[in-house]
């Protein structure tokens, strides 16, 4: 039978990928506009002498604004706002990180954080950066590539196990690989580093590795990952990891009920398939399902709920365009496809989500939050009865990364832009 239409929001566009581009993602360079433009670019001397006297100019009107953009918005941080039936406040917590990624909080409540070059920290109660933590895996930091998620083991407090997810440098490349390695009791350093996952192939470009770590309720650990933008069509080969959500051991091995583990020619680590760049995901209170959230292109953004051995389209179907403008595939139904749960059109950006379940925002419980980098804001996705009925969204004039759940029943946001960790709290009762 058909399936129901999902829920469509608009939103601000994600920017296009910078990559070789996949033939359908070309888009042809803007037309030269005046002859006076093409004199400047090619360098005649006689449109030097104007464009340096007004370039000055230029760059302090555009520092003024941005000035005044960043009071606007440090205010705002700190007013008391309505969201989510809440009064909140956004309160900043740290600052100085370069691109945090993932964010892991530690059963003393230090913060842990990745950032996207290459960088593990612990942030203290305080605030206060602590030093690169020694023997995190060296990373292929370009494009969007680098450090990206971290993760507690269930039993951090007995084996004192993280993972992390990561582009990894290889001879033909790049591939997003999972490790894991004992954090030192004094937080400075890991050993016994193991990788226990490797996407194949890898591939030279720089964009779309995902990547977030979830552990399920019984132990198994899912990750998350991207189709590498060019490579695309890899989506729905299910002799490679591109474009698919995997779900393993935490020592890396397989369970015995994967859908595809006894499928020839497969990958037996694939729980899913047809996903583009699958940038977050969490599990849902009281049910245990997995929700991802998902870029499309130019529109499409999607809210999943990934089932074992499902196809979720992409790039067959899909509810955005191509950057070229072209359609997807064709169109946005195929049979024997699966309709997401909700999507965005424009694109808002989607990274990080957390389902809230504290007592802190006691209206936000049961409800998903997912960070918007192009959308510079935090967003609700309304649940209920296991289905999206909205959204809503508390601008913020930055790009937010990831979001978590802290002990504290704040929500906790990492910035992309601005390299900093804020808190979500409620607003004082006047």
């Amino acid at each position: 039978m058909p399936q129901p239409v999902p829920t469509r929001r608009a939103g601000p566009a994600e920017p296009a990928a910078r990559a070789r581009p996949h033939p359908l993602n070309r888009v042809l360079p803007p037309e030269v506009a005046s002859d006076r433009w093409r004199r400047v670019h090619r360098g005649d001397a006689m449109a030097r002498p104007r464009l340096a006297g007004f370039r000055p100019a230029l760059l302090a009107g555009l520092s003024l604004v941005l000035l005044l953009l960043g009071i606007v918005f440090a205010f705002a941080a700190e007013e008391a706002r309505r969201f989510g039936g809440e009064s909140v406040r956004v309160v900043p917590f740290a600052s100085g990180l370069d691109h945090p990624w993932g964010m892991a909080f530690l059963p003393d409540g230090r913060l842990l954080v990745t950032e996207r070059p290459g960088r593990l920290r612990v942030v203290d109660a305080t605030g206060r950066l602590g030093p690169p933590i020694e023997g995190v895996p060296q990373v292929a930091a370009r494009g969007q590539g680098g450090l990206l998620d971290v993760a507690l083991d269930p039993a951090f407090a007995t084996n004192r196990l993280i993972y992390l997810t990561y582009a990894e440098p290889r001879p033909d490349g790049a591939a997003t690989a999972a490790a894991r390695a004992r954090l030192s009791d004094d937080a400075t350093r890991l050993t016994d580093l193991q990788v226990i996952f490797r996407q194949q192939p890898a591939y030279s470009g720089g964009n779309h590795f995902g990547s977030r770590l979830v552990f399920a309720p019984d132990g198994t650990l899912f990750v998350t990952l991207g189709e590498r933008f060019d490579l695309m069509d890899k989506a729905q080969d299910l002799s490679t990891t591109l474009g698919k959500v995997v779900r393993i051991r935490p020592d890396g091995s397989i369970p015995d009920d994967n859908p595809f583990r006894s499928t020839p020619g497969a990958r037996p680590e694939i729980y899913s398939y047809g996903h583009r760049n699958v940038q977050a995901g969490a599990i849902e209170p009281g049910t245990g399902r997995l929700w991802t959230v998902e870029h499309g292109p130019r529109g499409g953004d999607e809210v999943n709920r990934p089932e074992a051995g499902k196809n979720y389209g992409w790039p067959v179907i899909g509810y955005g365009r191509h950057y070229s403008g072209a359609q997807i595939g064709v169109g946005t139904h195929k049979e024997g496809m699966e309709q997401p749960l909700f999507y965005w059109d424009p694109s808002i950006a989607p990274s990080g989500s957390a389902f809230y379940t504290a007592d802190l925002l006691p209206a936000f419980r049961g409800q998903l939050f997912v960070g918007a980098l192009a959308g510079q804001a935090l967003v609700e996705v309304k649940v209920r009865d296991g289905r999206v009925i909205g959204e809503e969204r508390l601008p913020l004039g930055k790009r937010i990364r990831d979001v978590r759940q802290g002990p504290d029943g704040a929500l906790w946001l990492a910035t992309d832009d601005t390299g900093e960790i804020l808190r979500v709290v409620p607003a004082p009762a006047k």
